[in-house]
Order: structure tokens, then sequence, then C-alpha cells
């Protein structure tokens, strides 16, 4: 796993770096959700996770659902359109899980894709999104050293 500036990037995952989003595809086809390192420091404490239900379609770069913290409410934007499939109700029940592990525990949704192929094409991966990470930091100045 890679460290920028105090943040991890797992090279198992697909990025969508602009939106601070992670997806990574399931044994069964269904894609994992959730947001990233940067993006959980960047918000700091996460105190309200509120996905949208399971059997709802989201489109790629439209809401999966919302996060609250003490200084920000956004969403989690999804890296691909599909149905969701899971909720992660421990994550609604203790949303810092978020902050203390966005990759493992902390993850959002699972969705179905409708176009799995196509549509992580436009996702980076690996030292592309390590790059990527690495440049974003450097130019907001943000560090979490």
């Amino acid at each position: 796993m890679a460290t920028v500036r105090g943040c991890n990037i797992p090279e198992d995952r697909h990025y969508w770096v602009e939106k601070h989003v992670w997806a990574r595809l399931e044994a069964d086809d269904t894609v994992t959700i959730g947001i990233t390192d940067v993006a959980q420091n960047m918000a700091k404490g996460i105190v309200n996770a509120t996905p949208k239900d399971v059997g709802r379609t989201v489109q790629k770069g439209k809401s999966a659902g919302t996060l609250e913290s003490g200084k920000w409410v956004g969403p989690v934007v999804s890296p691909v359109t599909g149905e969701i499939v899971e909720v992660n109700e421990t994550v609604k029940a203790k949303p810092s899980l978020i902050n203390s592990d966005p990759y493992g525990e902390g993850w959002f949704v699972r969705i179905k894709p409708a176009d799995w192929a196509g549509e992580s094409a436009s996702l980076m991966t690996g030292d592309a999104a390590i790059a990527a990470y690495q440049k974003f930091m450097e130019e907001q100045n943000v560090n979490f050293e």
C-alpha cells in the first residue's frame, strides 16, 4: 500500500481522484465503493453516514448517499452506474469507521454495475492513482503526516 502525505492509497482499488471515491470489483461481480483516506482526512470526524437504499439505481457521477462531519456535508459520488445491492449497516450505526478504516470496514455501498468494463476504464489504479493524489495534495497544499 502506498502512502501519500500521510494518506494510504491501496493499489488494489480503482479511484476517481477528483471525487475522492474508490471502487473494488468483487468475486461476485458486484463493486464495493467508499471514500478515500484523503477524503476522510479532509472531512475529519464523520458523524453521519446515509447511503441510499438497496434497490436504488445510481448513475456514475451521482450520489450514492451522503456523509456528514462537523465541518462538511456532502455526497459519496458513485464511480459506476448500477443498482445498490447492499449498504454497510455497520457504518450507518458507527460512521467513525469511515475515518478509522476507509478501505475496510468503512466501505459505503455495494453496487451491481451496469457496465463495469466500460466505466472502470476512466478510473485510475496503481501508480497513476498514486501520482494523481500526489499532484492533488501538492496543489491543495494538503498534508496529513
